[in-house]
């Protein structure tokens, strides 16, 4: 898991680098403002600050699946929120879920893999500057991890397991980037189970997640009060990036244009981010200025726009508020703030792409994982017909249709190689109760397709009147 070469911090990033004085230098309010500064949710404040004055060197936990190339949210994100917890006194333990990836099917389960993956994410870590001296941030192999005291982990998840009904596990399927209408393995069921017992196991006092890993971590509270354990692991959630493209509510690594990879060259960076979503006048859900947001100013604490006279000149913000100000007025415009944040964001880059073309084992890491292949869904549209009638089957796979269940039966079912949908038009009973189930959509089989999303959002509306 070493690296083969050092790299140093680069020069922006300094100022949250620890020493051994920062956080002795810190005020108990100072370490708390930054480490609150990382969540969008603090589950709960008044918990972090009594934790902060009773215990000097808090150990705050966070994790991934190592399950493909790493995106600029987790790989510049995840480098500033580790360098504020350990300037600000803390211990960060990184638990690289291999066993997890693997349950979650992530590179068809093969664990060798995956292994290699979690060895790549921790070179661009050390790449783009995550401060790893010292010895207060330390990354664990979970399958490593579990085997040495297994006689410690698995009563523990056993027990999580049995104090909770299957309902509430399922609601948890969000952290594996998964639905409750998924039709999940059991391997899958059982994880938020195995995930909740890191918690504990890892003795951590902060969860340091992303908001869509927040169920998971309640489950961990709520297990608290189930054993009657007074001391609760505090949630510290942090913002969740969009995707590139409109409607894009998080960044997707099946969908390279969605997200900028730590390792894109710089002319893939400027390309990126022109084709980017960025309506003139228009703050809210805008894709670049959340960068702008949570990746330039924390990394350069400002943003240097760059622009010819007639537009205004060169401008440095020394603010988001400033700078949204200005977009939402239109006194900035998107061709003025794109080129700006492409430049800022290849100088963060850059010392990645160096370690990676100049460090042997990072050089030959990358070219492994890029030789992974992802399993790619068929992208052959489905045929949203307009003469559907009750009981009518699509298949994708030939284009024929077929008569299913008698013409009244209210249910209308599309059909392609990897997945059935069952749209019904009257709520019919649930088989696990005497409640009457919702009206909506079933899936079975497999993930619904993009354009079978599509369909189903046109033939509803004349489904349901």
């Amino acid at each position: 898991m070493e690296s083969n070469s050092e790299t140093s911090p680069p020069e922006t990033m300094e100022s949250l680098s620890i020493s051994a004085e920062s956080s002795s230098q810190m005020s108990l309010e100072e370490r708390f403002e930054t480490i609150r500064s990382i969540g969008e949710e603090c589950i709960q404040e008044d918990e972090l600050k009594r934790l902060l004055a009773n215990k000097p060197q808090p150990v705050c936990y966070d994790g991934f699946e190592p399950s493909g190339r790493m995106h600029i949210a987790q790989g510049v994100m995840k480098a500033i929120n580790v360098n504020k917890l350990t300037s600000a006194g803390c211990k960060v333990k990184i638990w690289i879920a291999d066993w997890f990836a693997q349950l979650n099917n992530k590179m068809g389960g093969d664990l060798k893999k995956i292994q290699v993956i979690g060895q790549y994410l921790i070179e661009i870590w050390k790449a783009v500057g995550m401060n790893i001296e010292g010895g207060q941030v330390e990354f664990l192999w979970s399958s490593e991890e579990i085997n040495t005291r297994a006689h410690e982990y698995w009563p523990l998840v056993m027990d999580i397991a049995r104090r909770n009904k299957l309902p509430r596990i399922l609601r948890c399927c969000q952290i594996m980037g998964r639905s409750e209408q998924d039709e999940l393995s059991a391997a899958q069921i059982f994880y938020p189970c195995m995930q909740c017992a890191d918690v504990f196991f890892l003795k951590a006092d902060i969860c340091q997640l992303g908001m869509d890993q927040r169920k998971v971590n309640v489950l961990a509270r709520e297990y608290c009060d189930d054993i009657k354990r007074k001391n609760k692991p505090i949630i510290l959630s942090h913002h969740m990036l969009p995707g590139l493209q409109e409607g894009q509510e998080k960044m997707s690594k099946s969908d390279p244009s969605s997200s900028i990879y730590m390792e894109d060259e710089e002319a893939e960076v400027n390309v990126k981010i022109k084709k980017a979503f960025c309506p003139p006048k228009v703050v809210e859900k805008n894709p670049c200025l959340e960068y702008i947001k949570y990746i330039i100013f924390p990394w350069f604490n400002g943003f240097k726009v760059e622009r010819n006279a007639d537009n205004g000149g060169d401008k440095t913000f020394k603010s988001f508020e400033e700078l949204s100000s200005d977009y939402e007025s239109g006194e900035l415009h998107p061709g003025d703030l794109k080129p700006a944040l492409a430049k800022a964001l290849n100088q963060i880059l850059q010392p990645v792409r160096d370690h990676f073309k100049n460090d042997p084992k990072a050089k030959e890491l990358v070219k492994r994982v890029k030789s992974y292949k992802r399993r790619k869904v068929s992208k052959e549209p489905c045929d949203p017909t307009d003469t559907l009638t009750n009981g009518t089957v699509l298949d994708s796979s030939n284009n024929n249709t077929q008569s299913s269940g008698p013409p009244d039966s209210g249910k209308f079912i599309f059909k392609s190689s990897t997945v059935t949908v069952s749209i019904l038009k009257k709520p019919l009973p649930d088989s696990n109760s005497n409640k009457p189930a919702k009206g909506g959509v079933k899936v079975s089989g497999g993930r619904t397709h993009r354009c079978c999303k599509q369909w189903i959002a046109i033939i509803m509306p004349t489904i349901w009147k």
